[in-house]
């Protein structure tokens, strides 16, 4: 396992990633939430706000479920859902890392729009890849995907902090650990495509990722800048 550990990019324009934080602090809430719940209420929940391919597809029809919202909205809810703490963190984790300097190149209002649009497309993808299916799809790896994917057009030679396997950290550009994440994903569509983990959301997520950050970076922002120094952030 490799965990990002902090970036030595200190490009922020001076914007503080309240979405960021946001984001984070909600995601944290809804699973102490649903820990506090019985697991029958937690399954309910997560095929109400979840992405349930079936129902989008109209593969099933819902008109006898009760569904509390249409389920195309649940393209936007699944994001802020996670089974486990260590599905959380796993997302957290890169959000924490990565998600300041890519709020930074758009400003507060695109980000937003960024990050939903992200998730949007991760859980579109995995519709597409599984229409019939009765398994929600939670979690903010779509979402989370795109800005690992914005973050490699924006900075690909600064630094980032690595652990790996619980064993060491190395210091290597970012071109090479989300470059070797994003081909990750490629590879595990073809050998453990029914491993319980939706690869396909995060090729979406990826896709709209680089191609949002092109129209939704701020004017003078510049893609594929150079090294950015050796100034770090404080370890996060």
């Amino acid at each position: 396992m490799v965990i990002p550990v902090y970036d030595e990019n200190d490009r922020t324009r001076g914007v503080r990633p309240w979405v960021m934080w946001v984001v984070l602090v909600l995601n944290v809430l809804v699973l102490v939430y649903f820990l506090l719940l019985p697991a029958e209420a937690v399954q309910v929940l997560a095929f109400q706000f979840g992405v349930v391919p079936a129902f989008i597809t109209k593969a099933i029809s819902t008109d006898d479920l009760n569904l509390l919202i249409p389920p195309v909205m649940t393209l936007g809810t699944y994001t802020f859902l996670h089974g486990n703490w260590l599905h959380l963190a796993g997302n957290m984790i890169f959000l924490w890392v990565f998600g300041d300097n890519v709020e930074a190149a758009m400003g507060h209002a695109r980000f937003i729009l960024f990050y939903l649009l992200c998730g949007i497309a991760g859980g579109l993808a995995h519709v597409v890849s599984e229409p019939s299916s009765l398994v929600p799809l939670i979690g903010a790896s779509g979402a989370v995907a795109g800005i690992l994917a914005a973050y490699l057009m924006l900075h690909p030679m600064a630094h980032v902090m690595v652990l790996l396997f619980g064993l060491m950290t190395v210091r290597i550009h970012a071109y090479w650990f989300l470059g070797a994440w994003i081909a990750w994903q490629a590879v595990n569509l073809l050998l453990f495509e029914s491993s319980g983990v939706s690869y396909w959301s995060h090729v979406g997520g990826v896709i709209a990722g680089a191609g949002l950050i092109v129209v939704l970076r701020r004017p003078g922002v510049k893609l594929f800048k150079g090294h950015v120094g050796r100034r770090t952030k404080a370890a996060r």
